[in-house]
């Protein structure tokens, strides 16, 4: 969803005379989308070595120029460097993530260095950061818009924040760091996935008691596809373990899954035991020579919070409103679930879905299969899309002569209210071995004005893993899967609709705990009946969702939630433990454990493990950054609050947030941008309130 510094810093490539490369050259296709079958991972690799030896010269062009340095010879110069090399790369690690073989994963992994070595001295290019520097001297006596100056701000920052006034050996150790770092973070994602795709659980009828009837004939055709009709096939595959263990009554069954997708990662072929203790150890050490205490010290220096303090204040304060109410939860809880078993229970992770599901079910009478008929994905595309049609006045339209990257995707040509042109959406929606777990955001070309002042539209994707359809039955969605569906988008109109000059402030380039605002503030309106009314029908009956079941929607929707903040605090600490250690980590186990002492729910399960398996942290991109996730949360929720004040389809509100978060993406303080759609600084106020948790005097601001 962001950019790193390879966007930002590096880039170039111009077109070269491999004709039969189609990577080398722009693409004669609709809407300039990528043809996915006439490129091979050797185009991929071929184009990112001619890659960097052009960008290079590109590089030696901006260092060589003889006149003075400015803001347009120099730092647009650079922003502008680089689209072949981006088109390639674009393409290459989102495939990587969504249709992946073992020969893209070995060009990944070859890549990396290469790619390291290649930022990493951009960043230690003397000459290079001379002129940023010189330009950044003298930004008072240029006429630059504000724009403009958070372009210059953000090249500087990339440069002095990345080691550009390293000399000598310390310069070496940088570089060596470096390319350690991309290889150990790409390795840590292969070992995630490989691991995930080794598990098999073969099961017999005699244990399907409690499974939803969908989840059975999933199970059973994964089977037949293997040769092995009369069995049932079970993955880890996200959508198949969790629906395994919110309705699987043997507790033995849900014990054993749960071990085997908390316990992966941890020893074997696939360990990232010593990978991820390495991973913590160089990014300490690149933060100390860049003069930092601890990499989050050096990584939040770029975000709304901009220090560890203001982190750790955010969570605490989070657990401490919600600490009580989590052990009201917990209690309610077990006592429920020793009543329906008529002994004690001491209820474990493998419990907590199975037996939270029941309560909910008997206290709201909610069930999520229960409203899967009303979810067909089919009508909930355009109910998902019609949200921002509503909002913002966005249609989409199906394009088959686009190409796609596999049978399961779809093109979407996007246009604004007034019928122009906006991009493509790409929508893949359901699990294969290929593609990693979760959902995701992501751009295949970013949105951008070239030099011309052309206006660059971008080509975004929006990956997941739904349930999939049947020989019998369409796809039919959880309110959980609408939930990340809507997220998800959230995001990709935040990609779709920019309006920025320079590709590295474009879209979703925004400060890291900014990013989740627009894929947040849409999960808002699955409680929301004005919205349901108008997607949610059975998809046999074409009847509406009934009234009393949006109803109990909006009411279970604060169960458990002291338990889902907890829990993400979690991750949220784990992830801060591992970057504000000021020595190498040599007991993994006990660290983790330590780290979550403050919001350990369970009693700690031997060979059960969060960090082996914390992709977004080890290997993509949010390492010291989880907390966001939170961050955001309280902004989308005081960001709805507005428009709950004056209507949740309000077109004088949605225009405010058009005009000031989506569409403005990292060319303005993103806390000026909030306040000017917001007229406000956000506080935890409306999270509470919306989650039921009654607000305690202290707890106001995000940051005071």
């Amino acid at each position: 969803m962001k950019k790193t510094l390879l966007t930002l810093l590096i880039t170039p490539i111009i077109f070269m005379s491999h004709a039969e490369n189609k990577l080398l050259k722009p693409f004669d296709t609709p809407l300039s989308t990528a043809p996915f079958s006439e490129i091979t991972v050797k185009d991929y690799a071929e184009a990112i070595d001619l890659g960097i030896e052009k960008a290079n010269r590109e590089i030696e062009a901006i260092c060589n120029a003889r006149s003075v340095p400015d803001f347009d010879n120099t730092i647009v110069a650079l922003d502008r460097t680089g689209s072949d090399l981006n088109r390639a790369l674009g393409l290459f690690y989102n495939l990587c993530e969504a249709n992946s073989d073992d020969e893209m994963m070995e060009l990944s992994l070859n890549a990396a260095p290469k790619l390291s070595a290649y930022s990493t001295g951009i960043i230690l290019n003397e000459r290079l950061w001379n002129r940023v520097k010189q330009v950044w001297d003298n930004r008072s006596r240029m006429n630059l818009d504000t724009e403009d100056m958070m372009l210059l701000t953000k090249t500087y920052d990339s440069f002095a924040l990345s080691g550009a006034n390293l000399q000598g050996d310390d310069r070496e150790k940088y570089k060596a760091l470096s390319s350690e770092l991309s290889e150990l973070t790409t390795r840590f994602g292969q070992n995630v996935l490989k691991e995930l795709n080794t598990y098999e659980i073969w099961l017999t009828a005699n244990d399907l008691d409690g499974l939803p009837a969908d989840l059975i004939a999933e199970a059973a055709a994964s089977a037949a596809e293997k040769g092995r009709d009369g069995e049932y096939r079970f993955t880890l595959a996200a959508p198949t373990y969790m629906a395994f263990m919110k309705y699987s009554s043997r507790r033995d069954l849900r014990e054993k899954m749960n071990r085997l997708y908390t316990g992966r990662n941890i020893r074997g072929e696939y360990s990232n035991m010593e990978i991820m203790s390495r991973i913590a150890a160089i990014r300490l050490e690149i933060a100390n020579l860049l003069g930092s205490k601890t990499y989050a010290e050096q990584s939040l220096k770029r975000t709304m919070a901009g220090s560890p303090k203001a982190v750790y204040d955010l969570l605490d304060k989070l657990r401490d409103a919600y600490t009580s109410a989590l052990q009201a939860e917990m209690a309610e809880l077990t006592a429920y679930a020793s009543e329906l078993e008529g002994e004690p229970v001491t209820l474990m992770p493998w419990d907590y879905s199975y037996y939270n599901n029941k309560l909910k079910n008997a206290k709201y009478a909610y069930d999520e299969e229960e409203l899967r008929p009303y979810f067909e994905l089919s009508n909930t595309i355009k109910g998902v899309f019609g949200l921002a049609t509503k909002l913002y006045g966005v249609t989409f339209r199906k394009r088959d002569d686009i190409e796609v990257y596999h049978p399961d995707v779809t093109a979407w040509e996007v246009s604004d209210a007034d019928g122009d042109y906006l991009g493509v959406l790409y929508t893949d929606f359901f699990p294969r071995d290929s593609k990693r777990p979760g959902a995701w955001m992501t751009n295949f070309r970013e949105q951008s004005h070239d030099a011309d002042g052309n206006d660059i539209r971008p080509h975004v994707s929006i990956v997941m893993n739904f349930t999939k359809p049947t020989a019998d039955k369409p796809s039919l969605l959880t309110p959980y899967e609408v939930e990340t569906f809507l997220h998800e988008f959230g995001h990709s109109l935040h990609g779709l609709l920019s309006k920025c000059k320079y590709e590295s402030l474009a879209g979703t380039s925004v400060y890291r705990d900014f990013v989740e605002l627009p894929s947040q503030f849409n999960e808002n309106y699955l409680t929301e009946k004005e919205f349901l009314d108008g997607f949610a029908r059975h998809y046999i009956t074409g009847e509406p969702i009934p009234a009393e079941l949006v109803d109990k929607i909006v009411k279970s929707a604060q169960h458990g939630a002291a338990y889902q903040c907890i829990r993400q605090l979690g991750f949220g600490y784990t992830d801060m433990a591992w970057h504000t250690i000021t020595g190498p980590v040599t007991d993994p186990v006990t660290f983790e454990t330590e780290a979550l002492k403050g919001v350990q729910v369970f009693a700690p399960v031997e060979g059960s493990m969060i960090s082996p398996q914390f992709s977004h942290i080890f290997s993509g991109g949010y390492a010291a950054g989880y907390y966001s996730y939170k961050w955001a949360e309280v902004l989308d929720a005081d960001a709805f609050a507005k428009f709950k004040e004056n209507g949740i389809f309000d077109s004088k509100t949605a225009r405010l947030f058009l005009d000031n978060v989506l569409s403005r993406g990292g060319s303005e303080d993103p806390a000026e941008l909030y306040r000017r759609f917001r007229g406000q600084d956000p506080t935890i106020d409306a999270l509470l309130r919306r989650d039921g948790i009654t607000p305690l005097p202290s707890l106001k601001s995000v940051k005071d």
